[in-house]
């Protein structure tokens, strides 16, 4: 039987980063020259690769700068606000045919409890769930989804993966699992029927 694997962030739940710092600076075109300025996707895939925030904001000169990513973590449930519903119709209509589910994601160790929190059903909805930050290993790394294939107890060749990263996609495939770039539910539910599965 085919397992399905699942990213999470903009697959599943919204990302946006700009909310954390919205409604203090007043506009998205200021929260993101901020972001631009701090190179904030840089740390963030660091922070999804073990680090902390904390450590990341004092590598900063300006100390406002400084001030604004230390309290990211603090504010991050705000930049989870909405789950994508046609892709969650998808997954448990997938469990209810018996076909498991488990999920790869990028995402911090400090704010994947936050995202649980916000969320609950991310905390035990999939059999397997591997989160780089706690693993310390990043999509596309081969060894993430390996590490996914030994817990779940699969070969990559019986998996499905799905992300909204072309990267990730192509990382999954060069271990041997096929992959689905994820671009809607409507798309995904169809590449889904294409392969059986639905």
């Amino acid at each position: 039987m085919k397992a399905v694997v699942f990213d999470i962030g903009n697959v599943l739940i919204q990302w946006d980063p700009h909310l954390a710092w919205l409604d203090e600076m007043g506009s998205r075109e200021a929260v993101a020259e901020f972001l631009t300025r701090i190179d904030f996707q840089d740390r963030n895939l660091r922070a999804d690769g073990g680090e902390n925030f904390t450590d990341l904001a004092s590598e900063l000169d300006d100390a406002e700068d400084r001030r604004r990513l230390g309290v990211y973590v603090e504010r991050y449930a705000i930049t989870v606000p909405h789950k994508i519903e046609g892709t969650w119709q998808v997954l448990y209509r997938l469990k209810e045919q018996g076909t498991p589910v488990h999920a790869i994601t990028n995402w911090s160790a400090e704010t994947w409890p936050v995202g649980v929190g916000a969320h609950p059903e991310l905390g035990d909805v999939f059999g397997v769930t591997v989160v780089s930050g706690q693993e310390r290993l990043l999509k596309p790394q081969p060894k993430i989804f390996h590490r996914l294939c030994e817990r779940a107890g699969l070969a990559p060749e019986n998996c499905i993966f799905i992300d909204d990263g072309l990267h990730n996609v192509e990382g999954a495939r060069a271990v041997g699992m096929d992959g689905i770039h994820f671009t809607t539910p409507q798309a995904l539910e169809g590449a889904l029927i294409e392969r059986g599965l639905l």
